[in-house]
């Protein structure tokens, strides 16, 4: 008998449409964290996540969902050998006016591999984001920049080499967008270095020349480079003809008028205690 009421109960279920979902079998497929739970306008959101089982061929496709239902963003993220994906995203412009929960939902090759984050965000006023600044020690001006895939650990300029040294750490594949103060680096064609017409800067990736010249927007008084990079790279040199002598002109200046001095007080000390005859 109980043989037949439980055959009676599975017809039951089926007839009905209610099942075990087949995505039962799938759970964390795929995760999605974010670095903080709330943001303003302008900060960088840090994405991060994990897959179960790597698929080749298939990146993540990221999606952020405002508080009053729009879509903001949508990205694609490829995802590295060890399982792992992520991104930064800068929140802020048009589409990202609404305050309150925003929803970040990622999806993995099939509908069933799916999840979702949430983070609170204050509103936008409608600019355009900036993504994050540098300040490099010897000038007023600021490098700006926003990346995927990755993020940057330091900037330091390198005087003799007329470059500046960018450190990464990343997640994948990805890009990095900068904006270069002419004040602060340039390259061009005069003999001096810092007149004439734009030249291209020299860009090294882990001490690689990259093959093709990366994409550039110039003005009168800054340069903005999208530079690619694969997962894996941890440093991008930028080189120019001229970059801001920060500390080491100013240093070299004071020891050359303390040496100076130094032989000034030397010599008239000598000529002091000359015996007078």
């Amino acid at each position: 008998m109980s043989t037949l009421y439980t055959a009676i109960a599975v017809f039951a279920i089926l007839a009905t449409g209610v099942s075990i979902p087949a995505y039962a079998q799938l759970i964390d497929a795929i995760t999605v964290t974010t670095d903080k739970a709330s943001y303003e306008d302008g900060d960088i959101i840090t994405v991060i996540g994990q897959v179960r089982d790597r698929l080749s061929g298939y990146p993540v496709t990221l999606q952020v969902i405002a508080a009053n239902g729009n879509l903001v963003t949508v990205e694609q993220i490829d995802v590295s050998e060890d399982k792992t994906y992520g991104i930064d995203i800068t929140a802020g412009g048009a589409l990202w006016r609404s305050a309150g929960t925003y929803t970040i939902k990622v999806l993995y090759g099939t509908d069933t591999r799916v999840a979702e984050t949430t983070f609170e965000f204050a509103g936008s006023t409608g600019a355009a984001p900036t993504g994050r600044t540098f300040a490099v020690e010897g000038s007023d001006e600021l490098i700006t920049y926003s990346i995927k895939g990755g993020r940057v650990l330091s900037i330091i300029p390198d005087i003799d080499a007329k470059s500046l040294i960018i450190e990464l750490e990343t997640t994948s594949d990805g890009e990095l967008t900068i904006t270069l103060p002419r004040g602060i680096i340039d390259s061009k064609f005069g003999a001096d270095g810092m007149s004439g017409e734009d030249q291209d800067f020299i860009i090294l990736v882990d001490g690689s020349e990259l093959l093709e010249s990366p994409a550039e927007v110039a003005t009168s008084t800054d340069r903005t480079l999208t530079i690619p990079f694969t997962d894996g790279t941890t440093q991008i040199e930028i080189i120019g003809t001229w970059v801001i002598p920060e500390f080491g002109a100013i240093a070299a200046m004071i020891l050359a008028v303390a040496i100076i001095s130094i032989i000034a007080i030397s010599a008239r000390s000598k000529l002091s205690i000359m015996p007078k005859y």
